[in-house]
């Protein structure tokens, strides 16, 4: 198993040790081994690879560290949106930085959007949001993430369609 570890992190020897010994562990210890590291009993489900796989990985993280605080909300956040509608497509929100420029071409006139600390500009305006915007450029209601194309269209195939 080749194993990644965050730059600067020192490598432990036993832990590296640990991580080579077990592609010849058996599974009576393997389950042993995940009942101390998770505090629980390993799923029926889990055969010998993926008791390997998931005492690898909670043994590194415990060494060298895990996810960083916002990769980890955001898989939070995840979880909960499939809890709350399973089966519904998931979509990771998209964050744009402060002076990136949206760019949207609508009837045949390209428009320019300056992405701010609070609120977006255009035309020498500061708006909202980007619907205030999409709203302003078409004159009919728009949902301005999915007119400047950053939401995909959902279930509507293709062109342009208008979304509260």
């Amino acid at each position: 198993m080749k194993e990644l570890w965050p730059a600067g992190a020192k490598v432990n020897p036993e832990i590296e040790a640990e991580l080579e010994r077990l592609p010849a562990t058996r599974i009576v210890e393997l389950r042993k081994r995940y009942r101390e590291l998770f505090k629980a009993d390993p799923p029926k489900a889990f055969g010998p690879d993926l008791l390997r796989r998931s005492i690898a990985h909670r043994v590194q993280e415990r060494a060298y560290g895990g996810l960083p605080a916002a990769s980890q909300r955001l898989l939070d956040q995840l979880v909960k949106a499939t809890a709350a509608k399973p089966g519904a497509r998931l979509e990771l929100p998209r964050r744009i930085k402060p002076g990136s420029e949206l760019v949207r071409t609508w009837n045949r006139r390209t428009y320019r959007v300056r992405v701010l600390e609070k609120g977006f500009a255009y035309e020498g305006k500061t708006f909202a949001s980007l619907s205030e915007i999409a709203t302003a450029i078409t004159g009919t209601r728009w949902n301005g993430p999915r007119f400047f194309g950053l939401r995909s269209a959902g279930s509507s195939e293709g062109g342009d369609t208008h979304a509260g």
